[in-house]
């Protein structure tokens, strides 16, 4: 793993991550743009993030290893 490469979380340390800082999904949906179905729909596992808005959500959840360009 490079410098530049994080760890790949599990949806439950993201969800507990939101949890110890006091953010909700719906907040993080709405500060990257996405709609908080696609980011709830990714945590649950139903949207796999290969591409689009559910790649973006699923890469800056952490949740897998991607580039985000916009």
């Amino acid at each position: 793993m490079s410098a530049l490469t994080k760890p790949i979380r599990s949806p439950e340390e993201v969800r507990a991550d939101f949890e110890r800082r006091g953010k909700t999904i719906r907040q993080f949906a709405r500060e990257i743009g996405v709609s908080d179905r696609i980011v709830y729909e990714v945590l649950r596992g139903r949207f796999k993030g290969r591409r689009g808005q559910a790649h973006k959500a699923a890469v800056l959840l952490g949740l897998k290893d991607g580039v985000v360009e916009e």
